[in-house]
């Protein structure tokens, strides 16, 4: 259990630095539209690393329910802590979404809590769930025009603090809407019900991963080289907004051939140094994510002589190969500060924060 624990925190630890280069590019950078090919090298984290760290959360939920739990009041009282731990992670997302506008921790919340009332069925619903939330993001986007309440000259979000707009908001066109991004959630709470132990589930999984993200790659090429009608094309070519079916598909393809990795990582070298660096850096994931958005944010702005904003890069952009190279000793700070905080703590601040308040 210890080995493959390390291996999904290795996945986390890999998907907060994605999240480090795609959200400091977002709000100093070039995001939208690189020139060159570091640029569009930085944006292949787009959508990669949300999707790990989505679905890193649902497995590490399931893991709270992996020992024999029969007796009603057990299941009440893990129940009770996973609604109060989402109501922790919807209001501390909304205090952050005032600074940052591309918060995903109230939608987190929000997968949370809907986890919290499946937790104990058969896994296999899971899958059946994780698909219906594909299906009726596309059933809305029939209903709903896509860019509804959008000001896209900067991504902001117009009316989020209304009724209407904040509804439609969080279930069908914020950044990571429920419809469909629940679906990781889910995905990855059937992951983590999964028996790992062994080579065969880590080759399956990661071979599955692989054939997804070749299929969705390979449809992606034709579409490049106008092989469908317009609509299709953007269909299949769209990126993290929205997130259609490929879209979700090659994602969740990447994370399939990641995970096994890292869990076969954890398994091979569960006593190096660097790998149980790195794993309390994934321990950490909640708290840095909120510090890369707070202290990384406005170091970079001092750096970089820019206004912090919260919204798309609105100056000339910073150079990729800047961003990359912050991201990467924001990140060394950020494993240095795990390792150093994890030898006075068990848990890191705003995990901690979030137990005391649990349970």
């Amino acid at each position: 259990m210890n080995s493959r624990i390390i291996g999904f925190d290795l996945a986390r630890a890999y998907a907060i630095f994605g999240m480090f280069i795609v959200n400091f590019n977002f709000s100093f950078g070039s995001l939208m539209s690189p020139t060159d090919s570091f640029g569009r090298f930085l944006n292949i984290f787009t959508g990669n690393s949300t999707a790990i760290f989505i679905i890193c959360a649902g497995m590490g939920l399931s893991l709270m329910t992996s020992k024999d739990i029969s007796t009603r009041e057990e299941k009440r009282k893990i129940k009770s802590k996973v609604l109060k731990r989402s109501w922790f992670l919807f209001a501390l997302g909304l205090i952050l979404y005032s600074w940052w506008s591309g918060d995903i921790l109230h939608f987190y919340g929000g997968y949370m809590h809907l986890a919290a009332f499946l937790l104990f069925l058969n896994k296999r619903l899971y899958l059946l769930f994780a698909f219906l939330a594909i299906i009726v993001f596309h059933i809305l986007l029939l209903i709903i025009p896509i860019e509804t309440g959008w000001g896209f000259n900067f991504f902001l979000y117009t009316d989020f603090w209304s009724l209407k707009g904040f509804l439609r908001n969080t279930f069908y066109n914020g950044w990571n809407s429920f419809f469909p991004w629940v679906a990781y959630f889910l995905l990855g709470m059937w992951l983590g019900k999964l028996n790992w132990n062994g080579i065969a589930l880590k080759r399956r999984v990661f071979l599955i991963g692989l054939g997804l993200f070749l299929l969705i790659k390979f449809g992606r090429f034709l579409a490049f080289h106008d092989y469908f009608d317009p609509f299709w094309t953007n269909y299949i070519l769209a990126e993290y907004f929205p997130p259609y079916l490929p879209f979700m598909l090659i994602t969740i393809g990447f994370a399939l051939m990641v995970i096994p990795v890292c869990i076969a990582l954890g398994e091979r070298f569960s006593n190096n140094q660097f790998i149980l660096a790195l794993q309390k850096t994934g321990q950490m994931t909640l708290s840095l994510y909120v510090i890369h958005l707070t202290l990384g944010m406005i170091i970079l702005g001092l750096l970089t002589g820019k206004t912090y904003t919260g919204l798309l890069e609105d100056e000339k952009p910073t150079p990729p190969a800047y961003i990359f190279a912050y991201a990467v000793l924001f990140y060394i700070f950020s494993v240095f500060f795990s390792v150093l905080w994890r030898k006075r703590f068990n848990h890191g601040p705003f995990e901690s924060l979030m137990r005391k308040i649990s349970g």
